[in-house]
């Protein structure tokens, strides 16, 4: 199991397009961060608002990353378990999500013109939300990528199945509340907005439990009910 693991997290980033992709990712990152700089109010200029911004826009790409990851498990020659591979997202995940910190942290620091008051305020909670935000990006991509057999198709899922809850819940007042439990948008606008509660941990926890853990048992039973690589 741990050589599978290894060989998992070397493929995850072990081609040059998906280092290209990497860095391509962060780099938008970086010119999203400068543009909210230079766009924002000074009272918006804060870490907690730069990282809603750059953090939402790696998720979109973090999850491509995944469903690559299960691309290589159905190609694999022999049967081979799948949650190493699912493991495995977790590099190119936390690699983006510090990433994203350490964009966030010097263009704030290097921001010649005014910022807020208070510019670091739940800088810490806020830097761990973020790879918490990557994490379960990438883990929708290896469950969308376990379900789909198309790259694009997948891909799309990942970007388009998220919206759908979350805007139908957040049609209904009733429903709103429910948006933080069951859909990875409403846990993200907590994680990246630093201010958890332990309300507001469990949200996230019951996001973790649908989107990621609960996503690819599905996408791994339905590969073993197809012939696939091996669930365990």
């Amino acid at each position: 199991m741990d050589v599978t693991i290894r060989d998992a997290l070397r493929h995850s980033l072990g081609t040059r397009a998906r280092r290209w992709l990497l860095v391509g990712t962060l780099v938008a990152g970086l010119l999203s961060a400068v543009a909210v700089v230079a766009a924002a109010a000074p009272a918006d200029r804060t870490f907690a608002d730069l990282s809603d911004t750059v953090q939402s826009l790696l998720s979109v790409m973090t999850p491509l990353f995944g469903i690559l990851l299960v691309h290589d498990l159905r190609r694999a020659p022999v049967r081979v378990p799948v949650l190493p591979t699912v493991l495995a997202v977790g590099l190119p995940a936390v690699v983006l999500g510090v990433g994203g910190v350490l964009i966030c942290a010097a263009t704030l620091a290097l921001t010649p013109a005014d910022v807020a008051d208070e510019p670091w305020r739940f800088a810490g909670t806020v830097a761990l939300g973020s790879v918490l935000v990557q994490v379960v990006a990438g883990l929708v991509g290896t469950g969308l990528g376990l379900l789909l057999r198309s790259t694009v198709i997948a891909f799309l899922a990942t970007i388009v199945l998220p919206l759908v809850p979350f805007g139908l819940l957040g049609a209904v007042d009733a429903l709103r509340p429910a948006q933080p439990w069951l859909t990875p948008l409403g846990s993200v606008r907590n994680l990246l907005s630093g201010d958890m509660t332990v309300l507001r941990w469990a949200q996230w926890l019951c996001v973790l439990l649908i989107w990621g853990v609960g996503l690819n048992a599905v996408g791994a039973a339905l590969l073993r009910r197809r012939g696939g690589p091996t669930g365990r």
